[in-house]
């Protein structure tokens, strides 16, 4: 996707006021175009995503008797995946949205600054890598996120209200996020870190994850 943003980019040649409306609906248009392939991409993802959590669980759930297990079975978890994919969706069309969007900031910044055109043309030119770091972003967050979803309604479902958080343990974490290891935290309350509210593993380039506890009444 990033290679045709950046394809459709270079298409229009030197980019300034006069042509920068049509690039934007270009892109805009490819948008549009590629709504099949994203909701088939992100069908993909929470599809592996979901079968590999109900494993999780259902591997737990040996030792936590028959009917932790029967309920897990039983969990609806279709809104949860509707609201996944129509999410996923959204964030994947966005990526030749906000190209377009930095094409046109990128002009108008230069028209007020008096940038030199050069400089624009190389900035505006950056914008297929540009496109392609944010969907790795993309693509990262969202796969801890859908399985954060996933867990919390399995959780939810046997009695949890919460879980323990935790973190991969390596010179990677973020100290906000080493902070959080081991810590309780209540499926109705996300923490704020760093300016953003979010559960282990559905923040922005967060590996952490879930613990859940499980009431001792329901085992």
């Amino acid at each position: 996707m990033a290679r045709v943003v950046a394809d459709i980019i270079s298409g229009f040649g030197f980019i300034d006021g006069g042509n920068e409306a049509s690039l934007r609906s270009a892109l805009n248009r490819y948008a549009d175009l590629i709504d099949g392939w994203a909701k088939s991409v992100a069908r993909r993802m929470l599809t592996d995503v979901a079968a590999r959590d109900e494993r999780a669980w259902m591997k737990a759930s040996q030792e936590m008797g028959a009917e932790i297990g029967r309920i897990i079975r039983h969990t609806p978890v279709g809104e949860v995946m509707k609201s996944a994919m129509a999410e996923q969706v959204g964030l994947i069309k966005s990526l030749p949205v906000k190209a377009a969007e930095r094409v046109h900031n990128l002009v108008i910044k230069g028209q007020e600054t008096g940038a030199r055109a050069d400089e624009i043309a190389r900035e505006i030119m950056r914008t297929g890598d540009v496109t392609k770091a944010r969907a790795n972003l993309i693509a990262r967050t969202e796969v801890g996120r859908a399985s954060s979803m996933l867990t919390m309604a399995r959780a939810e479902a046997v009695g949890s209200v919460g879980y323990i958080w935790r973190t991969s343990r390596d010179s990677d974490v973020r100290p906000s996020h080493r902070k959080m290891e081991g810590r309780f935290v209540a499926w109705d309350e996300p923490p704020e870190l760093d300016g953003m509210t979010g559960h282990a593993g559905a923040l922005p380039n967060c590996r952490c994850y879930a613990e859940p506890v499980i009431p001792e009444a329901d085992l």
